[in-house]
């Protein structure tokens, strides 16, 4: 009984670092997709080309997805998409694959930054 009544602050304190919805999203064991709507349009036009990975380890916007959907198009021979298609595309990446909040530390503060050694010498001492 003791132990129950201990792992229970755990508990909640793990509950609480894990995103809502995160542990219902299902995702297909052979690309990593999270399977949701337009994810099986994904997995048939992106991993063409390259690796589902370049997907699920990235993220962006829909401005940021479309732009490089048009690097692909004008730089990688990527075809041209049907607009429904690009839109059941664009919707996908920015619901499940969007800009993700937090992700990147604070910048140090000067103070515990090394020496920067290519900064100019002061020479007027």
């Amino acid at each position: 009984m003791k132990i129950t009544i201990a792992l229970r602050p755990a508990l909640l304190a793990l509950a609480l670092l894990v995103p809502l919805g995160a542990a219902a999203q299902e995702t297909d064991p052979e690309t990593g997709l999270v399977k949701a709507e337009g994810w099986q349009v994904v997995k048939a036009n992106c991993t063409v080309c390259h690796s589902a990975k370049l997907v699920t380890q990235n993220s962006g916007s829909r401005n940021h997805w479309q732009y490089l959907i048009r690097w692909m198009q004008d730089t990688q021979g990527l075809w041209q998409f049907r607009p429904e298609m690009e839109a059941t595309i664009l919707d996908y990446l920015a619901e499940h694959y969007g800009p993700k909040a937090g992700a990147r530390r604070a910048p140090l503060p000067p103070d515990q930054l090394p020496p920067n050694p290519y900064k100019q010498a002061d020479s007027s001492g």
